[in-house]
């Protein structure tokens, strides 16, 4: 049986799904703690938490003396573009880390290789990455790797060359393929992104091929309340959407 939720927790998720969901724009306003200690009938600590969990995630912006606002902007990743996470990190001045999770060869299950075009239990290079921006993690990479497109994956420092450079310099891109899913993170996850189990997350999962394979299948995880994915398109006027 799941343990009840802290009131704190549960006061994090219903002001972040006022943000997430548009109600509360950009810089508009939170409640007062004195207002939210009276709506939900909990503690003064226990709303300061809150805020304070929420604006050292980014999402909510703190002004002494004036009260709490919904923060901007959220981290801007391109959604058609495949990019490097680090090129985006130091384009914004951060400071980019990776922590290797997982390194392996995997005989990998009849899901993975059906994405891959390869029979049941085909060997598959399988990585786990925690990227982090200035200290705080920014996306959990992961990723299965096709070693006839990339034989040297496992061999590659991706704290120095991130998967993302290694298999562009080795494995050119033809084609992709992204799906972009909302999910909550479990209590693993949010151990990993140092957020609360329950916490919203946004998710992209891209295919690549490279040379007439796919190459990889990657599944990218951020925090939701500060990350959010922007895409435009240019329709000519010989083309067709």
């Amino acid at each position: 049986m799941e343990k009840p939720k802290p009131q704190y927790v549960k006061l994090k998720h219903y002001i972040l799904h006022q943000i997430t969901s548009g109600k509360w724009p950009p810089h508009s306003q939170i409640p007062s703690e004195n207002d939210l200690v009276a709506q939900f009938n909990v503690s003064r600590m226990t709303v300061n938490r809150a805020l304070r969990e929420l604006s050292d995630s980014g999402a909510v912006s703190r002004v002494q003396g004036v009260g709490s606002f919904v923060a901007v902007p959220k981290v801007d990743s391109p959604m058609f573009e495949v990019r490097s996470i680090r090129d985006e990190i130091h384009a914004r001045g951060q400071v980019h880390v990776v922590n290797v999770l997982v390194r392996e060869l995997v005989a990998s299950r009849a899901v993975t290789t059906r994405r891959f075009d390869l029979p049941v239990g085909s060997n598959l290079f399988h990585s786990r990455l925690l990227h982090l921006a200035d200290g705080k993690p920014l996306q959990l990479e992961d990723r299965f790797v096709n070693p006839a497109c990339a034989p040297d994956y496992l061999d590659v420092d991706f704290t120095v060359e991130t998967p993302h450079e290694y298999l562009t310099r080795i494995a050119p891109l033809e084609r992709t393929e992204h799906e972009i899913e909302a999910d909550v993170a479990n209590a693993k996850i949010a151990r990993i992104l140092r957020i609360e189990a329950g916490d919203p997350l946004l998710i992209l999962s891209r295919r690549t091929w490279s040379r007439g394979r796919v190459a990889s299948l990657v599944r990218l995880t951020h925090p939701a309340a500060i990350y959010r994915f922007v895409g435009a398109f240019q329709v000519g006027s010989n083309q067709h959407s």
